[in-house]
């Protein structure tokens, strides 16, 4: 009597069932023994992000609060260090660094204590200003810009002189101190740092523009939209601003900040409507918009050409009641306090002889790298101002590798001998990045290799038939392989349409009568990253034989463009590329604005496809030399017939057709890999458990979190406990059949756009009832209006759709 279990997954249950099998030559009943199913616990805000292809760990507000500790910890850090810098230097007030702990925890307060470097109590215990000097100058300052505000003994606030002193020391000397006090105020804000790739990508055919303009005028008109007015708003520079509003717009006289939005032609010129007047259109920047503030807080500042603190500065005395923080300015480019501070600092040196003083400096280093003889022999002849900007206040912790979440080639490994037992052991070779130029042409021979043209009916032996296989019609011998092969490794990607308009095929006037063996509204990647590569070289005004003379050039300008995350960073190493190459100015530029490879990796391993390679190229593209020694040894005893227990039978029999050492060309992916590896589907090592105990170990050993989708990872740890018990409970499991939840089957992309499908769906729904209940109104004249009914719904979503269809292009 044989026992098959059936399950049943889906994502918040498993159904289960025994069925007792009798043997086939018996006449034994078949029955189900038993059967349930098993709840997995989860709340439906989990399940309703998994079906919108969400797939967010319920670990992750915990991650998130993480996070904010490892922020607030590095910003403390860096204090720690500025203090141990400041106190050999002698700059911190005595008040100050009493309370700093210099024995056990060094650059740390004290416990309970944070003393404010600018204030002290004096003898009488009430706390003074420590820099009234200062103080007093910019009072002086305000009484000249602003009398009002200072006269009859009137006071500004103490905080203001900080960005004082930050205008004064770009240009005179100032205290030590207060210098000090500069430093801590730039280890509280830095700026935002972008890497590559982070920044929005701007549409080319629009230019985006930031302006504060005056309202002139504003005219109501007769045009309504439902229950709102529309508004001619005149702006001072002669543009009209039109919008809708509910309430009257009372903005004569205002301010008012626009992004303005105006279409170009492909020549960079603003494009015309049909009235003949520029295409421009407004918004208002939201105060949720961080990116749209950002951009238009770092262009006020480039426009006053001044620096951070001296912009704030000034805008305090012109006006002294705007707010400074989350208003005047918002988060910016770090490069624009660097730059401040890189100026401060070259102005001090020359004031203050201990920050050219090389023992002191020495001293430093020492102090803050006590055991790091290397980065302090790397960082011995830098001085203060690299120190203080690079090193402490504005040094950005390189991001670590996740090499753990690569998946591992199934086919290579690496040995080491371990240190401390001094065993042999074997190391997985993590897979190839997709866009490795290596991969890349790996991919596309897979692909010339398993593409099939069908005709879709076609007369065979008097009788019509459908999809019939020609590709022999097209692709004859190895030079079609060849010339196809480089036709689609100058393609980024391909589609139907266009591979079948493939010139050499002459089929482009009847292509519908063709398809491929693939999807036919898909496209399929070809050789991306060599197609990315050549469009910047053609917009840098170099040719793409520059890849063609040197093998070795497009990988090596891969690796900068894929492994260099830093915006600066990439530039010096394109710069020392383009010297070595001696390529234009041109070059740099171009391939800086590059956006960065997606971090997607394939199935094998670089060292894997270097063996099957030679074996998958064809024509001129073969080469025996290239072949790894060991598979050209295996290739000549399949062809000698040598005995050799390394190659199984299995692989003499799939190559009895290979004769000659030619014939191991154009062969596809699964008879390399046989031939290289002696197995392609097969798995090296199959993990099999003899008693439900066994899966009790395993369970023991499963690391949380590695499979990175918590739903997933929930299922299959509640599907090995299911198993476990029905086969403590039965005794014996001959088969397991497994039936997969069609959400479980669907890829995270998949899910999101079936979820936006819904949701466009419903809010189409929404709309057309919201339109049909306004059409209720009198005014409208319609009769017989049901907003709930079906059929009018549909009715007047099919008229919408063709309105929206018929015309070029809709007023806004």
């Amino acid at each position: 009597m044989r026992k098959i279990l059936g399950l049943d997954l889906g994502t918040n249950s498993i159904g289960w069932a025994v069925v007792n099998s009798g043997e086939e030559d018996k006449e034994e009943k078949k029955y189900i023994e038993m059967a349930g199913s098993r709840i997995i616990p989860m709340d439906a805000a989990t399940l309703g992000d998994f079906d919108r292809g969400v797939t967010k760990s319920q670990t992750s507000e915990r991650t998130t609060f993480r996070s904010a500790r490892r922020l607030r910890e590095r910003s403390l850090l860096r204090r720690e260090r500025l203090h141990k810098v400041l106190r050999i230097l002698g700059f911190l007030p005595q008040h100050y660094m009493n309370e700093i702990d210099f024995n056990e925890h060094p650059g740390k307060f004290k416990t309970n204590k944070e003393p404010k470097l600018a204030w002290r109590k004096n003898e009488s215990g009430t706390w003074e200003f420590l820099f009234q000097d200062s103080f007093q100058a910019m009072l002086a300052d305000f009484a000249i810009h602003q009398p009002a505000l200072v006269s009859e003994g009137k006071k500004i606030p103490y905080d203001w002189t900080i960005y004082f002193l930050r205008k004064k020391a770009l240009t005179e000397k100032i205290t030590r101190e207060e210098l000090a006090w500069i430093l801590l105020n730039f280890n509280q804000k830095r700026g935002y740092y972008q890497l590559r790739g982070e920044e929005e990508e701007e549409p080319t055919n629009k230019l985006k523009e930031y302006h504060p303009l005056k309202v002139v005028r504003v005219e109501e008109t007769a045009e309504k939209k439902g229950k709102e007015t529309w508004y001619n708003v005149h702006l001072e520079n002669g543009w009209v601003y039109r919008r809708t509003s509910a309430v009257p717009l009372k903005w004569e006289g205002m301010v008012k900040e626009f992004i303005v939005t105006t279409d170009l032609n492909e020549d960079g010129t603003p494009k015309l409507g049909k009235d003949g007047q520029v295409k421009r259109s407004f918004s208002i920047p939201k105060e949720d918009d961080w990116m749209l503030v950002k951009k238009k807080t770092e262009a006020d500042i480039a426009k006053s050409n001044k620096t951070v603190g001296a912009y704030i500065y000034d805008t305090l005395l012109q006006n002294p009641g705007q707010k400074i923080k989350g208003r005047l300015i918002r988060t910016i480019e770090r490069k624009n306090y660097k730059e401040e501070l890189q100026a401060i600092l070259t102005k001090q040196v020359s004031f203050h002889p201990e920050l050219r003083d090389r023992d002191i400096y020495k001293e430093c280093i020492a102090v803050l790298y006590p055991r790091n003889e290397a980065h302090k022999r790397n960082i011995a002849n830098r001085g203060f101002i690299y120190l203080f900007i690079d090193d402490i206040l504005f040094y950005q912790r390189p991001l670590k590798t996740k090499k753990s979440l690569i998946d591992n080639c199934p086919y290579q490994e690496t040995q080491y001998v371990d240190k401390e037992t001094s065993e042999i052991k074997r190391a997985p070779v993590k897979c190839i990045a997709k866009s490795h130029p290596l991969f890349q042409e790996f991919r596309l021979w897979q692909f010339v290799d398993n593409v099939r043209i069908y005709q879709r009916e076609k007369e065979v032996n008097g009788k019509l038939q459908a999809d019939v296989d020609v590709t022999a019609d097209f692709l004859t011998n190895e030079e079609d392989y060849v010339a196809l092969f480089e036709w689609l490794n100058s393609k980024g990607k391909i589609e139907q349409k266009t591979f079948l308009a493939y010139p050499p095929f002459g089929i482009k006037k009847v292509v519908e009568q063709y398809r491929w063996n693939y999807v036919e509204d898909k496209s399929y990647p070809c050789n991306e990253t060599r197609s990315l590569i050549v469009s910047l070289l053609n917009k840098a005004g170099l040719s793409a034989d520059f890849l063609s003379e040197d093998s070795e050039r497009e990988e090596a300008l891969w690796h900068i463009l894929y492994s260099v995350e830093d915006k600066q960073e990439i530039a010096k190493a394109l710069a020392t590329f383009a010297m070595k190459h001696n390529l234009p100015d041109s070059f740099v530029e171009t391939f800086r604005k590059c956006r960065p490879f997606e971090k997607e990796y394939g199935a094998y391993s670089a060292k894997a496809i270097k063996k099957l390679l030679p074996l998958m190229r064809r024509g001129r593209y073969w080469d025996a030399a290239a072949i790894d020694g060991k598979t050209l040894e295996r290739i000549e005893k399949i062809i000698d017939g040598e005995v050799d227990e390394a190659i199984s039978k299995q692989v003499r029999e799939k190559c009895v057709s290979l004769s000659a050492l030619t014939d191991f060309s154009g062969l596809p992916l699964w008879l390399a890999c046989y031939i290289v590896y002696n197995r392609h589907s097969e798995a090296k090592e199959i993990t099999k458990w003899a008693c439900p105990e066994d899966i009790d170990a395993y369970l023991k050993s499963f690391r949380q979190h590695s499979l990175r989708n918590p739903i997933v990872e929930k299922v299959i740890l509640e599907t090995l406990r299911t198993v476990r018990d029905i086969w403590k409970k039965v005794g014996q499991i001959d088969e397991i059949h497994v039936e997969l939840g069609r959400e479980m089957k669907n890829s995270s992309e998949k899910r999101k756009l079936i979820s936006a499908r819904n949701q466009a769906n419903e809010n189409a729904n929404l709309r057309i009832k919201a339109m049909l209940t306004e059409f209720m109104n009198p005014e409208f004249e319609v009769e017989n209006v049901r907003p709930y009914s079906p059929s009018q719904q549909e009715l007047l979503r099919i008229y919408e759709d063709g309105v929206v269809n018929s015309v070029g292009e809709l007023p806004d």
